[in-house]
C-alpha cells in the first residue's frame, strides 16, 4: 500500500487488488493506520473500490472530512476516472453507456435489468477508447453513477468483459482484473483546495500492450 498524498484531513493512497475498502482487519483503513504508524488513528472510507480493483483511493482522517467528501460525491463534484482493458472494442470511439442494474445479494452479482422495479437503479458512465492491441481495447471511463460492479457489468453485458474479470468474464490467465482507479479530483475538505491526482497503472500485462501508457 503506497501513500500518494496526505493532508490534515485526507490520505490518497494506492489500493492493492484483493483488499477490501471497508474498515475491518486487512481492509484499507487498517492498512493506512499501519502505514502511518498510528494503530488508533481515525481513518474513514468515503468511497469504495471493488475488492479486485486497484488504484487511487482517498480516505478521510476525521468524520468532518468524511462528511464533506460524502457531500461532494453526492453532488458529483468528486470526479472519478478509471482505465480498463476490455475484450473487443466499442462501435463508437467514445460514448455513454446507460443501463438499469439489479443486484442479486445471494449470488453477490449485479445484472442488467429489463425494466424498472424494486432495487433496480440507473447506471451511467462515459467512456473513450484510448488505444487498441491484440483484439483488446484500452478505455478511459468516467462514472456518472456509482453502482456495485457497474463498470464490469456494463461492458460485460455488451460482450466486452474486462480482461481478468473472473466474475463477469472468463477465467483466463493469472493476471489481476485490468480495472484501475486512475484519477481522482475533489476539494480538500476543509481548505477547499482543488486536488487533481492521477496515477498510471502498473507496468505489467495487459497494460504493457498499449503504447499510450508507455509515453
Amino acid at each position: 500500500m503506497i501513500i500518494i498524498k496526505e493532508t490534515e484531513n485526507i490520505i490518497v493512497c494506492v489500493k492493492p487488488p484483493g483488499v477490501l475498502s471497508t474498515d475491518e482487519p486487512g481492509g484499507m483503513p487498517s492498512l493506512v493506520r499501519e502505514a502511518i504508524g498510528a494503530p488508533d488513528a481515525e481513518v474513514c472510507t468515503v468511497h469504495r473500490l471493488d475488492r479486485v480493483t486497484s488504484g487511487l483511493m482517498v480516505l478521510a482522517k476525521n468524520k468532518s472530512a468524511a462528511s464533506l467528501l460524502g457531500e461532494q460525491i453526492m453532488s458529483r463534484s468528486f470526479e472519478k476516472e478509471y482505465l480498463a482493458v476490455i475484450h473487443g472494442c466499442p462501435a463508437e470511439t467514445s460514448g455513454t453507456l446507460s443501463d438499469l442494474l439489479a443486484r442479486d445479494r445471494y449470488e453477490r452479482k449485479t445484472y442488467v435489468a429489463d425494466a424498472p422495479g424494486k432495487g433496480v437503479q440507473e447506471a451511467v458512465l462515459d467512456y473513450s477508447v484510448l488505444d487498441k492491441a491484440d483484439a483488446l481495447s484500452l478505455v478511459k471511463i468516467s462514472l456518472c453513477t456509482g453502482r456495485t460492479h457497474q463498470i464490469r457489468v456494463q461492458f460485460s453485458s455488451r460482450s466486452m468483459p474486462i480482461v481478468g474479470d473472473r466474475k463477469y468474464g472468463t477465467a483466463e490467465g493469472n493476471c489481476d482484473i485490468a480495472l484501475w482507479s486512475y484519477r481522482l479530483a475533489f476539494n480538500e475538505p476543509l481548505s477547499g483546495e482543488r486536488l487533481d491526482i492521477s496515477l498510471p497503472p502498473p507496468d505489467q500485462y495487459p497494460w504493457i500492450l498499449f503504447k499510450v501508457l508507455q509515453l
